[in-house]
């Protein structure tokens, strides 16, 4: 299946145009051809562990009669170019025979040169995919070889190369239109006018007849279509929606077969004459596209037709949606029940009753609508949806859908998508929010989501979702907070430490300490060699005292510069801020080396770091390019309390939800497991110094409360009812259970955990409560914790993860 890039969509006319007549898009060689055809081309030559010096380009001739070729050319483009590179042809081929037309050399002197050329060019040609025209006196493009993704090709173009590989024809008597069929990738075999002539009998190779298909046909019930690569004729259907490069169609009577889509689309590469309303016929070569390419290899495909030929055939009514919901409704939490393949396996179940994927793709290009839909997601590039009613899938508590489980993920959320409306119609829409009446447009896949595709600008019902403000704490409270800012630098815009800093103050009520992931250098993303953040965090302290706040102090430690990820140069590390008008003392005990692990010692009093601040296992390989976790010693009334801010590896190259690997591999995990194994050895340490040690751990785990991150910090072992720490997250009902929205599901990422002596008096699971008579009176929380929602549920935030404090109750 060839790469091409994404679709680019425009917005349709807001009134469709009655045109009659033929179009013809994507011009290729219009029969096989007669004579001359393209038998190999390859365009390594001189790369990097090539073995022929010179790109090069073969033809051959199938007539049985000499062809002079005094006045053709070859005509050479990138994968998506317009504009060709021309190389003259001259001298003649034999019936039978091969020329040669040697192009640009490579730098790879070592490689072999090819055998004396028929004809010489400069063109330096791709090594992995491009094409070529050959072009006859008269203009007219004889032949036509498109490989690696170009557009437009014969058919599907050909497979991609390398700089090892050529895309040669298998047979040269064979020519059917199709690139896919005809070419395939193998070793570089160079032939010119000195090779063994192989004369075709007259009339082999030509193209079979064309059959006629149904729309539903060719999506078939299943991931990719039967037809996949093959030629088609006569597809009929009334075009629903445009695009600048295509449109979609859909059959005007439905199959009985709710599993077979009514819709498809044609990739027309230009703007295409057919409107709205017209019903056309369609010939055209069946492709799956896969969205991103190579770089998109997890991604579904979407099926549709290329190098068409459309006639416009008259005018009909566009379809009735399908509306989600009400005609038909999406499983809910289910994207597919199966064990571990690809979708596309020829074996895979096809059940869109069961499987959301398999429920999506069986409306793949058809006309679908929600009514009165709810947003479960905010505003980003999409706004992700549920149908206005019947659904039953785990709410959250703001009205969106939690991720309760790895089988129990928004499986039934859509994307509303703005792609063929003008650029930046989507309204700004909240979590809580309704797009009122009927939302509708052909249904798409890009980025691994599945996307309606509006055709009008939707409209948004306010639903009143505020950001919360919590209570402070008591005087005999230590409140310990998290918040991940997003890159946090100088070259920020004032307004973002402003607003900041407003939720720190308004929202979180000053917290007495505060572990702080994504904090830049001085010099931001800028890659200058700087580390030193004082500019970043002074700039901040600044203004959480311009909003009426406390003071605060920071304290982190340097990075090595571009050693732990993130934007390159932008060196963001793990900061602790903590208030100075409180009796909060921190307790510095630091030789300030990126590369010095703390470690846990004791004195008469109990536990303490050697490294304060001080980082957690900076040298363990679980922490290559990644952030350190920073530890701090603190005094508060006396007591020591210890608090880690941390910031787990994230989930980038894990399989996505809606893609073809089901069940999706989590590859990313394995990294925050070690992470969470060095944080959890930190912490065994203190407890095995002092079972009473007062430990925090807060921050972006970048991991889900019931995924094994967690558990290993948590030390959860099943069946034991024991644990060493608890996960805050946990203790929450299922509906608050989220500091993160993505793609429409609600979710938890960041933590905080505590050691036993914060959990309860007694260690024993069944708290939070001080004392161990029961929750009579005089009973009171050893805790209370709050995920405040100021980010991820709102369109306009100033960090994508929700910030979460816990209120310590110390007095026993």
């Amino acid at each position: 299946m060839p790469a091409r890039r994404r679709r680019v969509l425009a917005a349709l006319t807001a009134a469709p145009l009655t045109l009659a007549g033929l179009a013809v898009a994507a011009p290729s060689a219009t029969a096989a051809s007669a004579d001359v055809v393209v038998s190999e081309a390859y365009g390594g030559g001189g790369n990097s562990k090539a073995t022929l010096r010179s790109d090069f380009v073969e033809l051959a001739n199938r007539a049985t009669t000499e062809v002079d070729l005094t006045g053709w050319t070859l005509r050479y483009y990138s994968k998506t170019g317009t504009t060709p590179q021309t190389t003259a042809l001259r001298g003649s081929i034999k019936a039978g025979g091969r020329y040669l037309v040697q192009q640009a050399d490579g730098a790879n002197d070592a490689a072999e040169a090819l055998p004396t050329p028929d004809a010489t060019g400069r063109v330096p040609m791709s090594g992995s995919g491009a094409r070529v025209d050959v072009v006859n006196p008269d203009g007219a493009v004889v032949d036509r070889l498109g490989w690696g993704g170009a557009a437009p090709a014969e058919g599907v173009a050909a497979d991609g190369t390398d700089n090892t590989t050529s895309v040669a024809r298998r047979d040269i008597c064979t020519d059917t239109d199709n690139n896919s069929a005809d070419f395939a990738v193998g070793a570089p075999t160079p032939q010119n006018s000195t090779t063994e002539t192989v004369v075709c009998e007259p009339g082999t190779g030509e193209p079979p007849v064309v059959p006629s298909r149904t729309i539903p046909q060719i999506q078939g019930t299943a991931h990719l279509s039967p037809f996949d690569g093959t030629q088609v004729a006569e597809v009929e259907g009334v075009v629903t929606a445009v695009s600048r490069n295509g449109f979609w169609f859909q059959s005007t009577t439905a199959d009985d077969d709710a599993a077979t889509s009514e819709g498809l689309y044609v990739y027309t590469r230009t703007a295409p004459t057919a409107a709205v309303g017209d019903t056309v016929s369609v010939d055209g070569y069946v492709e799956e596209f896969r969205p991103g390419g190579s770089a998109g290899w997890d991604n579904l495909t979407t099926t549709e037709l290329t190098s068409p030929v459309v006639r416009v055939t008259g005018t009909a009514e566009v379809p009735a949606p399908v509306v989600l919901g009400e005609d038909r409704t999406a499983p809910q939490q289910t994207i597919d029940a199966d064990d571990p393949k690809s979708v596309e396996y020829a074996d895979a179940a096809f059940l869109p009753e069961r499987d959301a994927i398999d429920f999506y793709e069986s409306l793949e290009g058809m006309q679908v609508g929600v009514r009165d839909a709810q947003v479960v997601g905010p505003t980003g590039y999409e706004i992700p949806v549920v149908p206005g009613s019947g659904v039953d899938a785990t709410r959250s508590s703001a009205g969106g859908v939690v991720y309760s489980g790895y089988d129990r993920p928004n499986a039934m959320r859509v994307l509303v998508d703005d792609v063929l409306l003008p650029s930046g119609s989507l309204p700004d829409a909240d979590i809580k929010d309704t797009l009122p009446g009927l939302v509708a447009g052909p249904l798409d896949y890009s980025f691994s989501n599945f996307k309606l595709l509006a055709t009008q600008v939707p409209t948004v019902q306010d639903g009143g979702l505020e950001r919360e403000v919590i209570q402070p704490q008591r005087d005999r409270e230590l409140s310990v907070a998290a918040f991940n800012v997003e890159n946090l630098a100088p070259s920020n815009p004032q307004s973002k430490f402003d607003r900041l800093a407003g939720q720190i103050v308004t929202n979180l009520r000053s917290p007495d300490i505060i572990a702080v992931e994504e904090v830049q250098d001085a010099s931001g993303p800028t890659d200058d060699g700087t580390v030193d953040s004082t500019a970043t965090t002074d700039r901040l302290i600044a203004a959480i005292e311009a909003q009426g706040g406390p003071t605060y102090e920071a304290n982190w430690v340097n990075p090595q510069d571009k050693a732990d990820g993130g934007q390159p140069g932008g060196n963001i590390r793990n900061v602790l801020l903590h208030r100075t008008d409180r009796d909060i003392t921190f307790t510095e005990r630091s030789s300030g080396a990126a590369d010095q692990a703390t470690s846990v010692t004791t004195d008469r009093k109990g536990a303490l770091l050697t490294e304060s601040p001080g980082r957690i296992a900076p040298s363990s390989p679980a922490f290559d390019n990644s952030r350190k976790p920073l530890i701090g010693e603190y005094r508060y009334r006396g007591e020591r309390v210890f608090v880690a801010a941390v910031h787990f590896s994230s989930k980038g190259g894990d399989d996505p939800l809606f893609g073809r690997w089901q069940q999706p591999v989590r590859s990313s995990e394995d990294a925050r497991h070690a992470q969470a194994r060095e944080v959890r050895s930190i912490a065994d340490d203190l407890l095995a110094a002092d079972p009473e040690a007062k430990f925090v751990v807060a921050g972006d785990v970048n991991d889900f409360e019931f995924s094994q991150t967690a558990d290993i910090l948590a030390d959860v072992v099943e069946g034991s009812g024991s644990t060493a720490m608890t996960d805050l997250p946990r203790t929450l009902p299922q509906s608050d259970r989220w500091t993160y929205v993505y793609e429409g599901n609600s979710q938890v990422l960041d933590h905080i955990f505590v050691s036993p002596s914060l959990a309860t008096l007694d260690g024993t699971v069944g708290g939070p409560w001080r004392g161990a008579q029961g929750k009579g009176q005089g009973q009171r929380p050893a805790f209370s914790y709050d995920i405040v929602r100021t980010n991820s549920p709102f369109a306009d935030q100033d960090s994508d993860h929700d910030p979460q404090v816990v209120r310590l109750d110390l007095k026993k």
